[in-house]
């Protein structure tokens, strides 16, 4: 199988590459990332203009890509400018919208794509600890329409989205599979309650509250009950998107760590000189390519079967979660003291990774489910 990319996927990655470096560097980044609302939105429109958004999408769409490498290169060259963007979100709501929306619910994609809406996924609760079918927020029929009941924690971009996909159930108990909807929620609809707050990667993140919100019967997304493999889809699709975010964070920590050994002296000599120093950077050498081995899996097991596409994401996420984490210790360690500064770029990309391993299942949890998948 051949694995190099396009030559339209070769130029999409030179250009979000290039615009990264110019537009996002890490001081106008961190202004951005740790400010008020945690997002510019004149740069999201820019990401927008350049066919970010769009790639994330087939063509049958509105998009000009949407597949498993499109994504990837997207989310490889924001993780190099640790870019704090609602990519996420209009990755996940848009796909699932792919997936399951009527033709009016499509409709709302162009808005994702050219940037004028911004979408946050609403599924993880207080007490699900990341499983998919454990929802306790509840819809219950009213006339044509539904009332909406309910809270969702740790919602990226929660308190800013024009537009909210909730997981709610509809019928049975709180961890049936069976049972689970889907619905698209305004962000302004009333009795919505929204507490917006700063990230400590960067970003923002809310705590929602549903209090009998009304929605109309067009609200819906797909068929009653039947959400859990939409939304499955869906977060799978941000899986793959993370996993390639941390690659690109990984390879910009691995080349500010080698440089800091190459011009770093002690007794005389850069410390890179020191045998024991360089065991330990080839070592991280090879556990980064090794995860790129496990985003490339991912990224071409995205069309295939279910038990194919859900284990190579989920090895993937396990595998991104352990070198993550290893890269941001050894980078630091590496560094020394230096190495846990503020004014060190170093500083907040690890931090980025360490986090990522939490978003979507952390690597104990895809571990038990890789295993899961396996024997079902």
């Amino acid at each position: 199988m051949n694995f190099e990319h396009t030559e339209d996927r070769r130029m999409l990655a030179d250009t979000l590459n290039r615009f990264v470096a110019e537009q996002v560097g890490i001081e106008a980044r961190n202004r951005i990332a740790y400010g008020e609302v945690g997002r510019s939105p004149e740069l999201w429109q820019q990401f927008a203009e350049l066919g970010a958004i769009g790639a994330l999408f087939p063509e049958a769409d509105g998009g000009f890509g949407g597949a498993g490498f499109d994504i990837a290169v997207v989310f490889e060259s924001l993780g190099r400018g640790l870019v704090a963007e609602p990519f996420l979100g209009a990755l996940m709501v848009g796909r699932a919208i792919v997936a399951a929306g009527s033709d009016a619910q499509k409709e709302r994609i162009a808005g994702l794509i050219d940037g004028s809406t911004v979408a946050a996924l609403a599924h993880d609760e207080p007490s699900n600890h990341y499983e998919l079918s454990r929802v306790s927020t509840r819809a219950e029929r009213q006339g044509e329409g539904w009332v909406l009941s309910g809270a969702k924690a740790v919602v990226l971009f929660g308190d800013q989205a024009d537009l909210l996909l909730v997981s709610a159930r509809t019928a049975g108990n709180v961890d049936d599979e069976a049972g689970l909807s889907l619905f698209l929620v305004p962000g302004d609809a009333a009795g919505l309650q929204r507490r917006g707050y700063g990230r400590i990667d960067g970003g923002h993140a809310a705590e929602l509250v549903f209090d009998q919100v009304k929605l109309g019967a067009d609200a819906l997304l797909g068929a009653e009950g039947q959400g859990l493999a939409t939304l499955e889809l869906a977060i799978g699709h941000g899986v793959l998107a993370l996993c390639a975010e941390a690659l690109g964070a990984m390879d910009v920590a691995k080349q500010h760590t080698l440089e800091y050994l190459q011009t770093r002296k002690q007794f005389g000599k850069p410390i890179g000189s020191f045998q024991a120093l360089q065991h330990r950077m080839a070592d991280l050498l090879l556990e980064v390519e090794q995860a790129r081995s496990a985003v490339i899996n991912a990224a071409a097991a995205l069309d295939a079967d279910r038990v194919t596409r859900e284990r190579a994401l989920s090895a993937a996420k396990f595998s991104i979660g352990r070198i993550g984490t290893l890269v941001a210790e050894e980078s630091i360690q590496l560094h020394g003291g230096i190495g846990m500064t503020w004014e060190l770029p170093l500083a907040h990309y690890a931090k980025r990774l360490v986090m990522i391993d939490h978003q979507l299942g952390d690597e104990d949890h895809h571990l038990a489910r890789f295993m899961a998948l396996g024997r079902g």
